[in-house]
């Protein structure tokens, strides 16, 4: 297939090109390429040419809660919201803890062929936080894990963590933690602070979080292992992150669109959609959080997409299961946040949304650059576009979307992975 990309600006910088597209990747770029028989013509006069995203971490809910997700509509998601390749956590049903799981999500991914689905595998078996994975097997199997988490649950036990870094040392691959000391959080369901305490909710300490950074990044200090810290969402967590770098420990970490833009405040309404884990914080981490991304101490944005069925949301803000959906709205929300308060250029939404994911986990064809001979994983954006969100309109099963009738800035007019299109126009190939 040949796709020929005209008028675009590569990282939204310099003069219009075009981009021709053959055998899955960029064969010229250039100014007034014609286009033979049979090419697909893409007329984009002004729009923005990006690397496709890379998303580390996001519940696909496929096997055992294909109600709220699955594979397939996941996927569609992801492709319209301008990713090529995305990280399924394992907390699914059978847990993703061996390669029968693992092997099954690639394979899934593969057939529906509009992302990479990689399957993240558990660190501890049932993600009970006791014994340990054959990560060994899963990191050789079809799927080829490359990434370990239990993310839903803290790997809380610190020796079981230390073993966990060593094994996952040895084997080349990475572990991702959830941050979250279970003792201090038993019953939370919000952000401790003033909010929380007027409302009537159970707190949420910034503690619980960075004590688990803290401990966490001593202990890939000592095994010289490669750390990921899931979903950071405190200023402490942020200067955490940079005594260890400054230390030379290799810790990486990710931010959530949510946490970029909303905060407790929110909470007021109780509304159920506003229920995540970690919760919404104050709008003083919020701006660090913000400040950390441009700066480089948080690596990239994760969108921690999270699906649930409308009994599961619709209910008293306590039982509402904590997660809110993120890869259709993921850029929208990184160009509110961080493009158009000059913070990141296009050229560094590449960077935190494509190039570093891609490198944290070793994906050798995402996230490369915009050359002749690179493989064509693409992401084509508006950027001068808005858009309503409305839940029931996005591809997901699901549809809580906290973002509900908010006008978000840019859209994404076309994705390609390995040169074919996934996502134009709003749409879906049939």
């Amino acid at each position: 297939m040949s796709v020929l990309i005209r008028g675009v600006r590569c990282y939204g910088e310099g003069d219009q090109v075009d981009v021709l597209v053959e055998d899955g990747q960029i064969a010229q770029i250039g100014t007034g390429l014609s286009a033979s028989g049979g090419t697909e013509i893409i007329d984009a006069p002004g729009q923005v040419l990006l690397p496709g995203f890379v998303d580390l971490h996001t519940h696909l809910r496929e096997p055992g809660r294909e109600y709220a997700e699955d594979i397939e509509t996941g996927s569609a998601a992801a492709a319209l919201g301008g990713y090529t390749a995305v990280f399924a956590m394992a907390n699914t049903d059978p847990v993703a803890d061996s390669p029968v799981v693992t092997d099954h999500v690639w394979q899934r991914g593969q057939q529906i062929g509009l992302v990479d689905v990689h399957p993240v595998g558990a660190v501890t078996v049932g993600l009970g936080g006791t014994q340990l994975t054959e990560m060994g097997m899963m990191a050789a199997g079809t799927a080829g894990v490359r990434m370990f988490s239990d993310d839903g649950v803290c790997v809380d036990d610190p020796l079981v963590m230390r073993r966990a870094l060593e094994y996952a040392t040895g084997l080349g691959v990475l572990i991702a933690q959830h941050a979250e000391e279970p003792r201090l959080t038993v019953g939370s369901v919000a952000h401790e602070g003033p909010n929380a305490a007027r409302l009537g909710l159970a707190g949420w300490p910034r503690v619980a979080e960075e004590s688990i950074v803290a401990r966490d990044v001593l202990l890939a200090r000592d095994a010289g292992a490669r750390l990921h810290v899931c979903h950071a969402s405190t200023a402490g967590t942020v200067e955490l992150l940079k005594w260890a770098k400054a230390q030379g420990i290799s810790v990486t970490a990710e931010v959530t669109p949510h946490h970029l833009m909303l905060d407790d405040s929110r909470l007021a309404a109780y509304d159920g959609r506003n229920r995540v884990n970690p919760p919404l914080r104050e709008a003083s981490d919020t701006e660090a959080l913000r400040a950390a991304l441009a700066e480089g101490v948080i690596d990239c944005v994760a969108t921690d997409h999270a699906p649930h069925a409308e009994h599961e949301k619709t209910c008293e803000f306590a039982a509402a299961r904590p997660g809110m959906l993120g890869l259709q709205t993921a850029l929208s929300v990184v160009v509110a946040t961080m493009v158009q308060p000059g913070l990141l250029t296009w050229r560094d939404v590449a960077r935190v949304m494509s190039e570093r994911p891609a490198q944290i986990v070793g994906l050798p064809d995402q996230g490369r650059p915009l050359e002749v001979g690179e493989p064509a994983n693409l992401t084509v954006i508006d950027p001068d576009t808005t858009w309503v969100v409305a839940g029931a309109q996005l591809a997901s099963r699901s549809d809580n979307t906290p973002y509900e009738e908010m006008t978000l800035p840019a859209t994404v007019t076309a994705t390609l992975l390995r040169g074919r299109i996934t996502a134009r126009d709003g749409k879906s190939p049939a």
